[in-house]
């Protein structure tokens, strides 16, 4: 590729001003039957603002979704420590919600019962008219007030994701964790609900990690994007900040000079490292 006039002095940081998550050390191996050690993800350090929305991206089998499970407590480290408020994650919990690509909704239930189940979990002490008003809310901020009542065999896929993430934002966690939430849909219905979920996220800030393959979903969404090295042994290579305000108009920051600066130097890290694994 030819080299741009990117500056990555203009865009790099390594924290945003308040540390939320914050990965320190983070090693990640495990046992081969020759009794040596298979290392994925090798000496990763990141801080998380607690509004802040990042896109982990990188070649597949660099381990940005194993890294993703730890931070969700579904995997444990080697070694290292990731924490989150200042709080050891050890375990799955209520604080970190997950969105997986794949819809993960129980196909017995309703729209609306798969968004109240996750409610009714979490938030025992809740009332059943404030429960009714959590998912009525949640219902509405993904717009599918109309389809409460459907299956998930009677919606479509973008729909049922949309399921999946009101129901993770509705028991109000301090983190969003999205592990390619949008790789299994048709390319219209991707760009609307990246839409979506960018405008839910600029009206109610939270801390969000989101894995993705796609640079220019990671540009239009994030505020950093960390560019992660190859497997085995993967770590932070670079960590990119995208200088766009919110909220943002797609169409405006691609006919900008600096989107396309942004979207080259990383293409050309990806395909540096790319080429390195061949």
């Amino acid at each position: 590729m030819k080299s741009t006039s990117f500056s990555k002095d203009a865009y790099d940081t390594t924290s945003p001003s308040r540390g939320f998550l914050e990965i320190e050390n983070l090693h990640k191996s495990y046992p081969t039957p020759d009794g040596n050690q298979f290392v994925v993800l090798d000496n990763v350090n990141l801080t998380v603002g607690e509004d802040e929305y990042i896109s982990v991206i990188g070649h597949s089998g660099c381990g940005k979704s194993t890294l993703l499970k730890i931070v969700a407590g579904l995997e444990k480290a080697t070694s290292g420590l990731v924490r989150l408020d200042g709080k050891e994650i050890r375990k799955p919990g209520a604080e970190r919600m997950m969105v997986f690509q794949h819809y993960s909704l129980l196909p017995w239930l309703t729209v609306r019962e798969n968004i109240r189940l996750a409610v009714d979990e979490v938030l025992k002490d809740a009332n059943r008219t404030d429960k009714i008003s959590i998912v009525n809310e949640h219902l509405a901020m993904v717009n599918l007030t109309a389809a409460a009542d459907k299956y998930p065999d009677e919606i479509s896929g973008g729909m049922k994701q949309r399921v999946g993430i009101a129901r993770a934002l509705a028991i109000r966690p301090k983190m969003l964790l999205m592990d390619e939430p949008f790789g299994a849909l048709d390319a219209l219905t991707r760009g609307k609900l990246q839409r979506q979920v960018l405008d839910i996220w600029e009206n109610h800030r939270q801390a969000v990690m989101m894995v993705t393959h796609d640079v220019d979903e990671a540009i239009y969404m994030s505020d950093r994007i960390v560019l992660m090295t190859n497997g085995p042994a993967a770590n932070i290579g670079e960590i990119l900040e995208v200088p766009f305000p919110h909220p943002r108009d797609r169409n405006a920051m691609r006919n900008s000079k600096e989107y396309y600066e942004l979207r080259n130097y990383a293409l050309n890290f990806l395909d540096r490292y790319f080429t390195q694994d061949e």
